[in-house]
């Protein structure tokens, strides 16, 4: 039997990519899953990864809203309360993207970025943990959030984003020291180039994967694969995991 079998795990923007794959592969493993999406835009493809979840032999309920907002947060976990009364696992994945030059970037557009990308993680984290010490379940759970390497490198085409992602880092780092003693472990996963730019044509695909060390680009389930080793992995907490092909040793921008 799988140790995530029965588990509840609750991934942040699951309906699509990235996080569509960790849903996914925390399902196969057994565990019952918080599908999350944040625009009306998503929730049909946010009840086709809770059909897939059942389809594999899961449970699986779709909560929406904006992870920025306290109230709907709160909302969120209030839901996951009542339908499943626990919480085993958070893996924070959803973030916004934006590439503009310092200079350029409006007040508005700044806080767009550090609210959805640095304070959002920082509400989910909060709340799971409440809901991991007060919840029908055993003392303990895990908190993943993801990153990337702008926050370890300074990258001049997406400054709010890099600073962002660098406090992402810096929460699972404050959060894991705090959280230790409720057997709550909090880690951060560094993927590098996993998803295939829509549009980009061969000649990207491959300046892309030859400036990486391992020589070829990534997929969502490598991302997917460290999240469940992070959290069968009892003794590891404040781990800042790389799954980028290299890309942070490379030092550029891909």
């Amino acid at each position: 039997m799988s140790r995530l079998e029965g588990k509840v795990v609750f991934v942040t923007g699951s309906a699509r990519r990235v996080g569509r794959a960790i849903a996914l592969a925390f399902a196969v493993q057994g565990a019952n899953l918080v599908i999350h999406h944040a625009s009306p835009g998503s929730a049909d493809d946010a009840q086709s990864v809770a059909e897939e979840v059942r389809k594999i032999g899961g449970e699986a309920i779709v909560v929406d809203g904006n992870q920025a907002e306290s109230s709907t947060v709160k909302h969120m976990f209030d839901t996951v309360a009542t339908h499943y009364g626990r919480l085993d696992v958070m893996v924070n994945s959803a973030a916004i993207f934006k590439r503009t030059e310092l200079l350029d970037i409006s007040e508005a557009e700044w806080d767009l970025v550090m609210e959805i990308n640095l304070k959002g993680p920082f509400l989910l984290t909060q709340q799971a943990a409440r809901l991991m010490i007060n919840g029908n379940q055993e003392p303990g759970g895990a908190i993943i959030n993801i990153s990337d390497n702008s926050g370890l490198n300074a990258w001049a085409s997406r400054p709010h984003h890099s600073i962002s992602k660098a406090g992402v880092i810096m929460l699972t780092q404050v959060s894991a020291l705090a959280l230790a003693q409720h057997q709550i472990r909090v880690n951060c996963v560094i993927p590098g180039p996993v998803l295939v730019p829509a549009g980009a044509d061969e000649s990207v695909l491959d300046d892309i994967a030859a400036a990486l060390p391992v020589g070829h680009i990534g997929n969502p389930g490598n991302v997917a694969d460290a999240c469940i080793f992070l959290v069968n992995n009892d003794f590891t907490t404040g781990t800042i995991l790389r799954v980028d092909g290299g890309e942070g040793l490379a030092g550029g921008e891909t």
